[in-house]
């Protein structure tokens, strides 16, 4: 028979760690944007598809490609949320700065109906930082995710107004992401989960013109689940007096190997492009991804620490499946130069109940704009985005065994800069 003391302790961490659960997935953002092109017209391509950026919006675009197109840029991001605690007090993120580079490549020999690409990208990604006051320590502090997609495909033009592509996925997912366990405020205690690993998966794509005004287009990004290996640690400075004469006693960080298998969402993405003269492009998209699949996490620790932690830790998601609705407009010059413009309509995937200031998701609103030139070997692309979301009233949110929740008031501000050059040889 376990000691009472023990089996107390047990419960004490287990409802810590399930009751934050949210914050191990948290930092795992979309990141749609991978073209400045597609940026300034409301990432509203996958049916215009027409630059090598398409291995990632829609491959069977890269047949309307010949020759060889080397494109790329960086995706500059500030986001700024904002937190107001039910106490009244409000913080910022402390870590809102980012960039994210992408390259792209294809190859369309002359007598061939076929065409050749490989991408680099990032499709998930970011951070979130908070201060240790804001009275959800235990429920989260800070986060980053990493992922890294390599993308070969190959598309076919089966007759000159229908393309089909298929692709290979390589993916390289890295994480590291903190929580407190006990104090409520003071950093004495910490509990991290730091690790990578690899998934294949695959992507499809079509595109189709019926007639010179419309063009239709579809595509596919499977779901992938790396198995992240690592470590997970911790670590607590003081002794925490528990109801019933218990207490969590001091100790120095410990450090166990541990793993998980995390599922990245599919995303699929149909829509309708209309150019009702050569100087105008009217698309509309809808983009829809998978969070639904993110359900039950296991950590998988190679030892427990009694009385402490147990071994295996079962973290519960349930996200929702959400959509982005975009709109764009393309108007072309003369001299190869266009403009362009667009909105965004993004809505949020993770429920009241589960909670996590590490995504502080919400209901967003995107508008762009851009503009760039097309020459016979040398063209460029520039986009400014700004994101906005409604401020969001999180209530009955999972608590900490400390008592800590995420409710309160988030509110979203992003500002983002994109830069893509390519070049056609």
């Amino acid at each position: 028979m376990q000691p009472a003391f023990s089996t107390s302790l047990r419960v004490y961490v287990a409802t810590v760690l399930s009751s934050t659960s949210t914050s191990l997935f948290a930092t795992g953002f979309d990141l749609p944007d991978q073209d400045a092109f597609a940026a300034g017209r409301g990432m509203a391509f996958v049916a215009t598809a027409d630059n090598p950026s398409a291995i990632y919006y829609n491959p069977a675009g890269i047949s309307q490609l010949d020759g060889h197109h080397l494109r790329g840029g960086v995706y500059g991001l500030h986001l700024g949320v904002e937190y107001d605690s039910p106490a009244g007090r409000s913080f910022d993120n402390e870590n809102p700065w980012h960039a994210v580079p992408q390259v792209f490549y294809t190859y369309g020999p002359q007598k061939l109906p076929l065409t050749f690409g490989l991408g680099v990208f990032s499709p998930f990604g970011l951070s979130m930082e908070w201060p240790q006051d804001t009275g959800f320590r235990t429920v989260a502090t800070e986060g980053s995710l990493t992922y890294m997609t390599i993308n070969p495909v190959v598309a076919w033009a089966i007759r000159p107004n229908l393309s089909v592509a298929a692709g290979l996925t390589v993916n390289y997912a890295e994480i590291d992401l903190r929580q407190g366990l006990f104090w409520p405020s003071q950093s004495y205690d910490a509990f991290r989960v730091k690790g990578d690993g690899w998934a294949l998966g695959y992507n499809l794509g079509v595109l189709w013109k019926p007639c010179e005004k419309l063009s239709f287009g579809a595509s596919f990004r499977s779901i992938t689940t790396p198995n992240l290996e690592g470590r997970t640690s911790f670590r607590n400075g003081v002794t925490l007096p528990l109801p019933g004469g218990a207490a969590v006693p001091s100790f120095a960080q410990q450090k166990v190997d541990a793993e998980a298998d995390f599922p990245f969402p599919l995303k699929t993405i149909v829509g309708v492009s209309y150019r009702p003269n050569p100087r105008w492009n009217f698309e509309f998209n809808a983009d829809y991804t998978d969070w639904n699949r993110l359900n039950t996490v296991t950590i998988k620790q190679a030892a427990a620490f009694p009385p402490l932690l147990p071994q295996d830790i079962p973290l519960t998601f349930d996200w929702e499946s959400s959509w982005y609705f975009e709109w764009g407009a393309t108007r072309y010059f003369d001299n190869g130069w266009h403009v362009s413009g667009g909105y965004i309509f993004n809505q949020n995937s993770v429920p009241d109940a589960h909670y996590t200031p590490l995504i502080s998701d919400l209901d967003r609103h995107f508008f762009s704009v851009g503009a760039g030139r097309k020459g016979n070997h040398i063209g460029f692309d520039l986009a400014y985005q700004f994101g906005y979301g409604p401020t969001r009233t999180v209530r009955g949110s999972a608590p900490s065994a400390s008592g800590q929740t995420a409710d309160g008031d988030y509110t979203f501000l992003s500002h983002a800069v994109m830069l893509t050059l390519e070049y056609q040889f």
